[in-house]
């Protein structure tokens, strides 16, 4: 058993070292997802060790060694589990096992049922300290927690303190495979033997389980974390749009100066219509994060404003449409977010000064016109036909 330990030791390394040095490169910041994604669940076999607080009063208690057959046990681990961000989950792990007591002054163990029953907050050092990598083959986790035990031999409970080590490898989207050592913290005497305290510390005071585990890691839904949206190369994008039409607003400043002109040498003639320029009918599109309806940047105002300005002065009227990704959340969900986006470009066109009376708002749900995803979450702006 020590030697098929220490091979899985060397073996956990050695993938690790070749994981680090053959994984692209594509960290990025990511956005929240919601709550229905990143899910996981764990199933896994362990080895366990029992140290009680007992072998520590007598003395002449059998000392045996961590690999001993008189302690060494086997039992199995089912988990469930979220990520909230890259580098922050929570776990709930049931494991179940026969656990071996070894007697203060025989050294024979005495063998009891039990299982634990943990919460753990999981911190995934490599996305924390490398950023996130959707890609990455190796992941070291460490973890801390507590929970609740039951000695079922003895109808026995004992709260405790839980800390450990996991080191998962990817094999695809949503399949990982994992080694994990840790350690739980009981109560003295939950297996059953009862002892008076001789005032120790630490390890000694208390009944303590050391386990070694091996086990799949199966990666629910949506199992990966959608690129913050970039604003700025959106924009980017639709820099020509941007271009036609402030060439266009030029053209029709130009316009309205020659028929001011006009209109003032016919002072003495029947009055001349209202001049009124024509305008290329081109969208301007304010994008916002995934599940928000306030502004992504406001940035994305400066060529709104434009807009505002000229149906201010030619009394133009102005359609706002809002939009949402189809690839998350609900149609009725993406039908409020879209309405909602709407809104508040809405809203933004007023405080620019154009009449509440000249805009008129549209949600039209999720769609997926746009690649990246990302960029269909946005409200858009045009002067109506």
């Amino acid at each position: 058993m020590k030697k098929m330990l220490i091979a899985l030791a060397f073996a956990g390394v050695s993938l690790s070292s070749v994981a680090q040095e053959t994984e692209p490169v594509q960290k990025y910041s990511v956005a929240t997802n919601s709550f229905w994604s990143n899910w996981f669940i764990q199933v896994g076999g362990d080895w366990n060790a029992w140290y009680s607080n007992q072998e520590y009063q007598g003395a002449t208690h059998k000392d045996l060694g961590l690999f001993s057959s008189e302690r060494r046990t086997f039992g199995g681990a089912l988990a469930i589990g979220k990520w909230f961000t890259p580098g922050l989950g929570l776990r709930t792990k049931l494991q179940a096992w026969q656990g071996k007591a070894i007697g203060m002054t025989s050294g024979t163990p005495t063998k009891f049922d039990r299982w634990t029953l943990n919460e753990h907050i999981m911190f995934n050092l490599s996305n924390l300290l490398c950023g996130y990598n959707p890609t990455r083959v190796w992941n070291l986790i460490p973890f801390v927690g507590g929970g609740v035990s039951r000695n079922m031999s003895d109808n026995l409970y004992a709260m405790q303190l839980s800390a450990g080590l996991q080191s998962s490898w990817r094999l695809s989207r949503h399949l990982n495979v994992y080694l994990e050592a840790g350690w739980n913290r009981l109560e003295e005497d939950f297996d059953g033997v009862q002892t008076a305290g001789d005032g120790k510390r630490g390890w000694k005071s208390k009944d303590n389980n050391l386990y070694g585990e091996v086990g799949l890691t199966f990666n629910l839904g949506k199992a990966s974390w959608d690129k913050v949206p970039d604003v700025d190369a959106i924009k980017a994008l639709s820099q020509s749009q941007i271009d036609a039409l402030n060439a266009q607003l030029n053209d029709a400043n130009a316009e309205n100066a020659r028929l001011k002109n006009l209109l003032a040498e016919q002072a003495n003639k029947q009055e001349a219509p209202k001049a009124v320029s024509e305008f290329v009918n081109t969208p301007v599109s304010v994008f916002f994060n995934i599940n928000r309806t306030n502004i992504a940047s406001q940035k994305d105002l400066v060529n709104v404003q434009a807009l505002a300005k000229y149906a201010k002065e030619n009394g133009a009227k102005l359609n706002v449409t809002g939009y949402a990704d189809s690839a998350t959340g609900t149609a009725e969900l993406n039908q409020k977010l879209s309405e909602g986006r709407a809104a508040t470009v809405a809203d933004e066109l007023v405080k620019m000064g154009v009449d509440r009376g000249n805009i008129s708002t549209v949600g039209k749900g999720g769609v997926d016109e746009l690649s990246p995803v990302s960029f269909n979450r946005r409200a858009t702006v045009q002067v109506a036909e």
